[in-house]
């Protein structure tokens, strides 16, 4: 049998690992738990993000093959917290695949999902 594992954190190479971290503590509510200009990370106590400084990184295209991920969080409202998230510096893409949720950029670039609470 396989050991199951837990995920406890998830990190992401950007350019300004402060201003990733500020941007996803507000969209996520979870606590700036480390912030160096190399290194940053946020959490609730249980599941972190981390943000990696990696001076040449380039976003990937959107539509596009090189996309490596994307984070897809639920909300109460969509269109509201779309609006909420831009005001805060994330973008919305012109190509929006889905209906219901909305597929939008942090500051750097980075694809994530914002999708409506499961009926």
């Amino acid at each position: 049998m396989t050991t199951i594992a837990k995920l406890i954190a998830v990190t992401i190479d950007c350019a300004e690992p402060k201003r990733l971290a500020d941007f996803y503590s507000q969209i996520t509510g979870f606590e700036v738990q480390y912030a160096e200009e190399e290194y940053a990370g946020i959490g609730d106590g249980t599941t972190s993000i981390y943000f990696q400084r990696i001076p040449d990184r380039k976003p990937g295209s959107w539509p596009g093959p090189d996309k490596q991920f994307h984070l897809d969080f639920r909300v109460p409202d969509v269109a509201k917290a779309v609006q909420e998230y831009i005001d805060l510096g994330a973008s919305k893409p012109e190509f929006q695949p889905g209906d219901g949720w909305v597929v939008l950029a942090d500051p750097e670039g980075h694809l994530f999902c914002v999708c409506p609470e499961r009926s």
